[in-house]
């Protein structure tokens, strides 16, 4: 079967980022987003502000680049004729990144076993890719096929991409583990069964050379290694064969309580002045057996003339390289969550989170999240809530945003405002989900 490389479709990917969004920015940390607050922090199952929760279907992804800076006004202005290779602003280094993580929450549920404790089953589908350390200026003459006057140098140290896509289905749970009349300690856990659907992958340690416009060819140092799971084809990614795996989520939630003298009265009735979270995520991996790698000798000069819109092919015909098969196991996109949310007054509260990769950039067989820290005041009520996301992310881009939930329909972005008013957006989200709140 017919793979493309990671380099062709990574145009593909950046474009889809345009019309979806992070992982719920802002409505995660609603002390009323049930399945989703689950999945930042297992530990907030217990002793939320619902009797149940049951997700009928929710959709976010998360995606950008350091290499694309788009104004998302010149592409609503364009009537359709924006073209991402001309009209964006480029950010071209020896390094540059591109990143997308999409999430699916399926039929979902939660609801209260006891006063101390609750459970959950959470499914979801999953995709995440990344591209690290890339030289801006070779990944855009491959994206132009090589159509380029200009001469350029490149030397990309640990260049290395992973696609991979999985399916999971979790089994939550949290408890009370202490009780005081001004002090609340929870901690939850969220044991998850994957199904892997596939992973593309590539590295190279060194990747060095030049190029020249003048005789149209590309001289290149290094190897590349490229390699693909048995039967996955990410032009159309199918979900009947799996390949199975184990992950685990893990949380606690502080809740402090100023006033709070009588231990029986139920926390929702009388809340918290001050939460803190931490939690830790996507602990796991899936092995695939029978994956096919190739590992190709770049030490050549070759003409690009006649590439034809596939690097795979492009490398088979101008490249030695030896084929071997074997396990890859793809690691999950572990992140550490850190949150302090301060109730302002009833009704309204301030928040300070952050999502942080404890996947070392580079890793080989890994996919990652965008480290960010966000600020995000939010007007909270039993069946609406409003939330306003500043965010700072990984690579120096900054977003604004705005999100709602109404009763059982959530919508919103971390990055909607900064994507309208901006002159060159490297981030963009939308989430959206509808769900059946059983409130208390």
């Amino acid at each position: 079967m017919k793979h493309k490389n990671l380099l062709n479709i990574s145009f593909f990917l950046l474009i889809l980022n345009l019309s979806f969004g992070q992982s719920y920015v802002g409505h995660s940390i609603d002390n009323y987003s049930g399945i989703q607050g689950v999945i930042y922090n297992p530990s907030s199952i217990v002793d939320s502000n619902l009797r149940a929760d049951v997700n009928l279907v929710s959709a976010s992804v998360f995606g950008g680049s350091d290499y694309f800076g788009i104004n998302a006004s010149d592409i609503i202005n364009s009537n359709g004729s924006f073209d991402f290779e001309e009209d964006s602003e480029k950010f071209s280094s020896n390094s540059n990144n591109f990143f997308l993580n999409a999430d699916i929450v399926l039929p979902s549920f939660m609801f209260n076993l006891t006063k101390k404790s609750s459970i959950g089953i959470v499914t979801r589908a999953r995709a995440n890719f990344n591209i690290n350390n890339i030289n801006g200026e070779l990944y855009e003459v491959i994206a132009d096929d090589f159509n380029s006057d200009e001469d350029f140098d490149f030397d990309s140290k640990n260049l290395n991409g992973t696609v991979h896509a999985w399916a999971e289905i979790g089994l939550a749970y949290g408890r009370i583990l202490m009780e005081k009349p001004n002090h609340i300690l929870k901690g939850g856990v969220t044991l998850k069964y994957l199904q892997g659907a596939g992973s593309v992958f590539m590295s190279s340690p060194g990747l060095q050379g030049n190029y020249v416009a003048s005789t149209e060819t590309l001289t290149t140092q290094g190897v590349l290694n490229y390699g693909t799971s048995q039967d996955f084809d990410n032009d159309d990614i199918d979900f009947s064969n799996l390949t199975s795996g184990f992950g685990l989520d893990i949380g606690f939630t502080y809740q402090w309580y100023k006033e709070r003298e009588n231990d029986d009265l139920p926390t929702y009735k009388d809340p918290y002045k001050l939460k803190v979270g931490v939690s830790v995520t996507d602990i796991g991996s899936i092995n695939y057996d029978n994956s096919t790698v190739n590992s190709y000798d770049l030490d050549a000069t070759v003409n690009t003339a006649n590439y034809e819109d596939d690097v795979e092919d492009f490398l088979d015909s101008n490249y030695a390289t030896v084929e071997t098969n074997k396990a890859a196991k793809i690691n999950l996109p572990t992140a550490l969550h850190l949150l302090i949310d301060y109730r302002l007054t009833k009704k309204w509260f301030v928040s300070a989170q952050a999502d942080l990769s404890m996947v070392k950039k580079g890793s080989e067989l890994s996919t990652s999240v965008l480290n960010t820290v966000t600020m995000a005041p939010r007007l909270e009520t039993k069946w609406f809530s409003f939330y306003a996301p500043l965010s700072f992310r990984q690579y120096g881009d900054v977003s604004f945003g705005g999100g709602i939930r109404l009763g059982p329909l959530t919508v919103g972005s971390g990055s909607v405002f900064t994507n309208l008013l901006s002159d060159s957006s490297k981030t963009t989200d939308v989430y959206l989900g509808l769900k059946i709140p059983l409130y208390r």
